[in-house]
């Protein structure tokens, strides 16, 4: 049942966040999200089944958290209007989804009395993932997001060697998950405790 509820919030999250990126894209000058049919939080536009479901399944089973994601949203950089950031606010638009997430269940949470056990791990779960969720994203490894924010502030070389490592970034991310990850669970503990005060 643990696993269900993971793997339902995961979605649930990965959604979110992928949505943000196109509706950001679409506010700075880019319709290729909204033209794709890809601008709605229907999940079924948005998943992909190794990453949705397959891989956090054997994540969790592996590390006991969850982490995963969505088929990424296109989007054209060139439309947009911003040419210098424009990119890097894309990017930052998924994130920031995870963490108004976080912050929106785990302040019903904090301040909702009387919730059985059962709500207040459900709870917990959805502020817990959306944690790990912006906190990886945020790291410069690409394709990350945090590699991407990253990008206006590099030289033209570094630029040029984040977009060769891009290539190989899916074997970076799943290396730091499982050899890594102990790396940012304070940080993930602290956010926790901090928003939900337990």
């Amino acid at each position: 049942m643990e696993i269900i509820f993971a793997l339902i919030i995961v979605l649930f999250s990965v959604v979110i966040h992928e949505y943000l990126h196109g509706w950001m894209a679409d506010r700075l000058g880019d319709p290729t999200a909204r033209d794709a049919g890809r601008l709605t939080l229907n999940p079924l536009k948005h998943i992909d089944v190794w990453g949705s479901i397959l891989l956090p399944f054997l994540i969790f089973i592996g590390t006991g958290f969850v982490f995963g994601y969505a088929k990424p949203v296109p989007f054209n950089p060139y439309n947009l209007r911003d040419q210098k950031y424009g990119v890097a606010k894309v990017a930052l638009a998924g994130p920031s989804a995870n963490l108004i997430t976080a912050l929106f269940f785990g302040l019903v949470l904090r301040f909702t009395p009387g919730l059985n056990i059962v709500m207040v791990s459900f709870l917990a779960a959805i502020v817990q993932i959306n944690l790990v969720l912006l906190v990886l994203n945020l790291l410069p490894i690409p394709p990350l997001d945090g590699s991407k924010v990253l990008l206006p502030f590099l030289s033209n070389n570094w630029q040029m060697k984040f977009l060769e490592w891009e290539h190989y970034g899916f074997i970076f991310v799943l290396l730091f998950v499982f050899l890594g990850f102990n790396l940012i669970v304070p940080i993930i503990n602290f956010f926790f405790k901090l928003i939900v005060g337990l």
